[in-house]
């Protein structure tokens, strides 16, 4: 083999290029010929003293010859990149799984069999089903997004659920480890990394009608309902300043990270869990201001029957739930009520039990609101209420046992005994400890003749128990207990969503300093996270409630592999194909009932 330059006129303003071809010496019944095995195009611009040594490499590479010769790096990488590109056009049998393959013997060198090019295909196999399930490709090629716009907007999908990480490791990851591009039939060889950043333009560009189409595809798919509408918000920080980025703002952070800019995701879910709208806000955004804003966006204004809106304490001001009453939504809420113990005279039932006892865990009781005329459920609930003594408890301990230092400083040399300095200590200490501070009276005694403080005594007060209870209320007067608090539960399925956003998904931290590529980042999660949900929802309809991280782990061991083997006659066979599905991959695939086998098996020789 040999690279050849070749002279080009431009027909139209009639100036002259080069092509670069890589050509080899053949025999054929009229003598020796040449033909061209690859165009390497206009842009080869490797010295002309290096030409030979690309063309040696990839000639071994294809005929699986050891080169004598130790290669540059570079000169190795083009040369692999070179040789899968022939092996790929130059595939001389394609079987689909299922097909009937008929014998075909030959006498191989078994010395020379070797494996190569191992890529996982598992996890990749089930999500890319999952994109052709939904008709995300194909509503991307509607929206005008070329074929290979799409190929790496999959991609990235596909890695954020997989691989998640930042742009740089998705294109390493594209490139390097993963079979995906063969199951899509592209090639991410040659994706440039510019291309990756790139995605989440052209994403956030067509949002609202992604999320539309997704709404619809699930909707269709599982015969969904959306009678159920859950509403709430979180944030993620950032790493960076975040100046070039107006959401960007420092608030309380839920993760504990309020050192941090933030932004703040608001998320409509159905009573299945899926997602309906997605929204990012600032990260110092008041929750409650954003509740018209995502339910406007779901234009079910109209309906002739409305879902009923479930919404958690930090959203459930009273301005909104007039709104809710104003556009005649029902809704389920969190009570803002202060005095939450149950009244004595309510009849309780049971709503929950556990599993492992049998014993009631949760019980209910429905009583009528004679000023609003709503429905309050008064909930009380053992493991609340042992987790919130349970923190009580700690903070009362700690609270008395700084009591006991400033009492004990009264009587030791140098310790704090100057009336105001005593109250100004003990009012810091009841800020410090709000949580518990307004449970005790504290009484500070002071000596007349020397202005100072001789004793502090402190007593508990007597206040109703209110651990493990809370209040919901809602306009719903047609349910019962056990439907108002299931129904309520369904929140969790946001918290969820979140989790398995901020854990499985990569959503946290946000490297990206600039606006459009931050919320490009956290749309491409929420894209993600239509697709994990969808799989999660079958798969647990058939029994299995595993999570998407065990379920990706599981799957990773499906390969996808070169096999190469020295035919008798000097030629060299090359097979591609997927490893044997394992017991623990067909229970996956018959609960998403999709064949064992990814991909084509490819054969070819040269």
């Amino acid at each position: 083999m040999f690279i050849r330059r070749v002279q080009h006129i431009n027909r139209k303003n009639h100036k002259t290029y080069a092509t670069y071809k890589l050509v080899d010496s053949i025999r054929t019944e009229r003598g020796p010929r040449q033909r061209v095995v690859l165009n390497l195009g206009a842009d080869f611009d490797l010295p002309k003293d290096t030409w030979k040594n690309l063309a040696n490499c990839i000639e071994g590479i294809l005929t699986g010859q050891r080169s004598l010769i130790a290669y540059p790096k570079e000169i190795r990488t083009l040369g692999s990149s070179y040789a899968r590109k022939i092996i790929r056009q130059q595939a001389s049998a394609v079987v689909s799984e299922g097909e009937d393959i008929p014998p075909d013997y030959a006498t191989v060198d078994l010395t020379s069999v070797e494996d190569e090019e191992a890529r996982t295909v598992g996890p990749e196999y089930v999500v890319y089903e999952t994109i052709k399930e939904l008709g995300l490709d194909r509503i991307l090629m509607e929206l005008g997004l070329k074929r290979d716009q799409v190929a790496a907007s999959c991609g990235l999908i596909a890695a954020r659920m997989i691989a998640p990480g930042s742009e740089r490791a998705t294109h390493q990851w594209l490139q390097n480890v993963t079979a995906l591009d063969e199951l899509m039939g592209v090639d991410f060889s040659q994706l440039s990394l510019d291309r990756v950043y790139r995605v989440s333009d052209w994403l956030m560009r067509h949002k609202d009608a992604l999320e539309g189409h997704l709404r619809q595809s699930e909707g269709q798919l599982f015969s969904l309902k959306e009678t159920i509408i859950l509403y709430d918000l979180t944030n993620t920080f950032f790493e960076g300043s975040g100046i070039y980025n107006p959401k960007a703002r420092y608030a309380r952070s839920k993760e504990k990270r309020s050192d941090c800019p933030l932004v703040t995701l608001g998320l409509v879910l159905d009573m299945n869990g899926f997602p309906k709208k997605s929204r990012i806000f600032e990260g110092n955004i008041s929750e409650p201001t954003t509740l018209q804003t995502m339910i406007r966006g779901l234009a079910v204004e109209d309906s002739l029957i409305k879902p009923t809106i479930v919404l958690d304490a930090g959203v459930a001001t009273e301005e909104n739930i007039q709104w809710l009453k104003d556009t005649h939504y029902p809704y389920i809420v969190v009570s803002h009520k202060r005095k939450k113990e149950i009244p004595p005279d309510l009849t309780m039932v049971a709503v929950k039990e556990d599993d492992t006892t049998s014993t009631v865990s949760v019980q209910a009781g429905l009583a009528t609101n004679q000023e609003t005329g709503e429905l309050e459920l008064y909930c009380h609930s053992i493991d609340k209420e042992k987790k919130e003594e349970g923190i009580t408890t700690k903070f009362q301990q700690r609270f008395e046992a700084e009591l006991v230092k400033a009492r004990n400083a009264l009587s030791l040399r140098g310790g704090t005994k100057d009336y105001k300095k005593v109250l100004e200590r003990i009012g810091r200490l009841k800020e410090r400890y709000k949580v518990v501070s307004h449970l005790y009276t504290v009484t500070v005694e002071k000596d007349a003749e020397t202005n100072k403080a001789k004793e502090i005594a402190w007593a508990a007060k007597k206040t109703p128990k209110t651990s493990g209870t809370y209040c919901l209320r809602t306009d719903r007067t047609d349910l019962t207990e056990q439907q108002i608090w299931d129904i309520y539960t369904m929140l969790t399925d946001i918290e969820d969503a979140f989790r398995s956003m901020k854990s499985e998904l990569g959503l946290r931290p946000i490297y990206h300093q600039k606006e459009t590529r931050c919320d490009g980042h956290i749309f491409i999660t929420v894209l993600a996270y239509h697709l994990l949900h969808t799989i999660r929802f079958k798969l647990r309809h058939r029994g299995i409630r595993l999570s998407w991280s065990t379920i990706r782990q599981q799957l990773s061991t499906q390969l996808r592999v070169t096999t190469i083997m020295k035919r008798e006659d000097g030629k060299v066979i090359r097979i591609r194909k997927s490893s044997k599905a394992e017991p623990s991959h067909q229970v996956i695939y018959d609960a998403l009932n999709i064949p064992y086998q990814p991909g084509r098996t490819v054969k070819t020789i040269v």
